[in-house]
């Protein structure tokens, strides 16, 4: 059972979607009682979940109706998401990116904004077939079918390469995305789209996805070692990122994800950032600060004093990490040895393989 404050903020956005862990059901409530600022972001959160189930229903005569809702394709989107499934607090932030990038995608004019291009060399549609083939090593590690046949790459080759540490997983992971993409071209992007949001529901149904206990165990994907419930943190940290993609190509503006959620992701990068530096780089003091939080990390050796300091905006870290920031362009306040957090800045980019 969770006591602490920060512990109780990290629960908020499962009390919001109604998916608290039993033993966390009465702590909540009763933190919510004595902190004002976290009932005010839980109370915030729970009106995010009634926009995410959809409009409100039309007031009694006499009543008030709801307030109006901003125009756009993007506040559409947001009222006619679907519930998230139920699911432990560590899988909540997939189940959200998922929900808002199928509500996304249901808005979209299938004859004009598909062929739309978004990142690297795709359209919509192959964005949209590139996280089924993202998706695709938890999934399998999770004993789920792929949802694309196996073609280029032989599936026993697949699932070695995903479970190597280091860099050999990429050859065989690169052929197996543009396998799936080239295959999805074949057929339309409502097929598509099913594909990939059975794939993503049928991860959210596995106990994995819903017992932290069986989520605790490690699993090496895609060169990383994490335990599953990290896994999930970094599904839900690629759908957001490519439906920020795909908003930008059209226009839109995507929100970032909930504080809650996209400070797990914070934490999680900052973790995988810190192992990739390692314990000989020149000490950085790291910061992120925003949305009324902050934290810090000390990256690199132990040597004292450290030789700078790193401020950023938990969405700008995110987006650096994600590749869709360059290192000399990402906004930040720093102060110290360039070098060092020249390090730390493109050691964070070089993360990115979305």
């Amino acid at each position: 059972m969770s006591t602490g404050h920060e512990d109780v903020r990290d629960l908020l956005a499962a009390w919001a979607f109604g998916a608290l862990p039993p033993a966390e059901q009465q702590t909540v409530p009763l933190h919510l009682a004595e902190c004002e600022p976290c009932a005010t972001e839980a109370e915030r959160l729970r009106e995010t979940v009634r926009l995410l189930d959809g409009p409100r229903a039309e007031a009694p005569a006499g009543g008030s109706a709801a307030g109006p809702v901003p125009p756009g394709l993007s506040a559409l989107a947001l009222r006619s998401r679907p519930a998230p499934p139920l699911v432990a607090p560590h899988a909540a932030p997939y189940a959200a990116a998922v929900a808002g990038l199928q509500a996304l995608l249901r808005e979209l004019d299938v004859s004009r904004t598909w062929g739309t291009p978004v990142v690297h060399d795709w359209d919509v549609q192959a964005t949209v077939a590139h996280l089924i083939a993202a998706d695709e090593p938890l999934a399998r590690r999770l004993g789920l079918a792929p949802r694309v046949p196996e073609t280029e790459v032989p599936e026993t080759e697949v699932a070695e390469a995903e479970a190597a540490e280091g860099t050999e997983w990429e050859a065989a992971w690169d052929a197996r995305t543009a396998a799936v993409i080239a295959y999805e071209r074949g057929r339309t992007p409502e097929e598509t789209v099913a594909a990939w949001s059975a794939q993503a529901g049928a991860l959210l149904a596995t106990p994995e996805a819903t017992d932290p206990e069986r989520a605790a165990h490690a699993t090496t994907l895609m060169g990383v070692r994490l335990p599953v419930a990290d896994h999930f943190a970094v599904r839900a940290f690629e759908a957001w990122i490519h439906t920020d993609d795909i908003g930008r190509a059209l226009g839109l503006t995507v929100p970032p994800p909930p504080d809650p959620h996209l400070w797990r992701l914070v934490r999680l990068a900052v973790r995988i950032l810190g192992m990739a530096l390692g314990p000989t780089a020149p000490p950085v003091l790291f910061a992120v600060t925003g949305g009324g939080r902050d934290a810090q990390w000390v990256l690199g050796s132990e040597d004292e004093p450290v030789r700078a300091e790193l401020v950023v905006d938990p969405v700008d870290f995110c987006l650096l990490v994600g590749g869709r920031y360059a290192p000399a362009e990402v906004p930040r306040g720093a102060t110290g040895d360039d070098a060092a957090i020249g390090a730390v800045l493109e050691r964070a980019a070089s993360l990115a393989w979305l």
